[in-house]
């Protein structure tokens, strides 16, 4: 089989996690994989914020879950989290955006990386410690949406296949 093809259908998102770090020079491969995510008009709206700080790192999980209503650890013990945001004024900022996740968690399997999108980038984003983190990076909060926080860590178990659906896909010849 295609080995593209073969690491798009082998993806999973996983849930339970080593507590060991991924090296600088994985991470790396996996961000740069994210830059050459198609955008519309090859505006390149997006940005990836790097988290392997276990401070900054556990303060954006407690954020996610305050807002989740919540009293867990939504990045399900992975200590990597690759934040996506992206310029608000450009009309496809989301889709970029997305199309970035995507790359992320295809270049982070195909390292034999685990990876998962989780949500509520936006609104950890609108917070003020949100806005804080941002202002600390020179980047300006008003400007960006957060789009999703892609985790990543060593797989401490596989993530579930679940059964494609009947009448996904339809043919007009």
């Amino acid at each position: 089989m295609n080995e593209v093809i073969k690491n798009i259908k082998e993806r999973r998102s996983i849930k339970k996690y080593e507590n060991k770090m991924v090296p600088k020079e994985i991470i790396e491969k996996i961000v740069e994989a994210g830059t050459y995510a198609p955008s519309g008009m090859g505006k390149q709206s997006s940005i990836i914020i790097a988290i392997t700080n276990k401070e900054i790192r556990d303060k954006l999980s407690k954020l996610n879950a305050k807002i989740m209503g919540a009293e867990i650890d939504p990045f399900y013990g992975a200590p990597v989290v690759l934040v996506v945001l992206s310029k608000k004024d450009v009309p496809t900022y989301i889709y970029d955006g997305s199309l970035v996740m995507e790359n992320l968690m295809l270049a982070a399997n195909s390292l034999k990386i685990g990876s998962c999108w989780i949500h509520r980038a936006k609104e950890e984003f609108e917070t003020e410690e949100g806005k804080e983190i941002l202002r600390n990076l020179g980047i300006n909060p008003e400007e960006y949406e957060g789009i999703g926080n892609c985790i990543l860590g060593y797989k401490k178990e596989e993530g579930n296949l679940k059964p494609r659906k009947e009448n996904y896909i339809y043919y007009i010849d």
